[in-house]
């Protein structure tokens, strides 16, 4: 079952990008997921979207040092290439890269990226009350640098939805 968001969003998918079927796709926690449709090497690269609440005074930082930690659990050694913050104070943002090899399905170990971007949306009415939206790409080593574009458009279209849809 999908998990749902802390904050409604708003967001375009890549051209070409499908949404995942629920049933297709196994990641606990996730709120949506899509797939680009030309795998490499049996493996679809896929960007994923969850979130919550951080409890007060917990960081970016740490919360991306949790994400680390459970990739960890099953994809045994996990490198962080690269971590910055960005945003702003009123919007603040961090974006990481992580390399990692996991088991296929066929019991091949493929070698795999993810580029995460978290998101805090406050709260314009009380700004101790913070949601974070964590969006990620997922894609072999071979395939990252040749959807990473797909992605960064994927993440400038994410907004707040403001449920004037239509």
């Amino acid at each position: 079952m999908a998990a749902t968001l802390p904050v409604p969003i708003e967001f375009r998918l890549p051209e070409g990008w499908l949404p995942a079927r629920p049933e297709g796709f196994d990641a606990e926690g996730v709120a949506f997921a899509a797939v680009h449709p030309q795998p490499d090497a049996g493996f679809a690269a896929n960007i994923t979207i969850d979130g919550g609440f951080p409890k007060d005074g917990v960081t970016l930082e740490e919360i991306a040092d949790a994400s680390v930690e459970r990739l960890r659990a099953f994809a045994g050694s996990v490198v962080v290439e690269h971590r910055r913050e960005v945003g702003s104070q009123e919007s603040p943002a961090l974006t990481q890269r992580l390399a990692f090899s996991a088991g296929a399905d066929g019991g091949d170990v493929r070698d795999l990226v993810q580029s995460q971007v978290y998101l805090v949306f406050v709260d314009t009415g009380d700004p101790h009350k913070r949601a974070m939206v964590r969006l990620a790409l997922t894609a072999t080593a071979a395939q990252h640098d040749s959807v990473l574009e797909d992605f960064q458009e994927f993440v400038r279209s994410v907004r707040p939805d403001s449920g004037a849809g239509g």
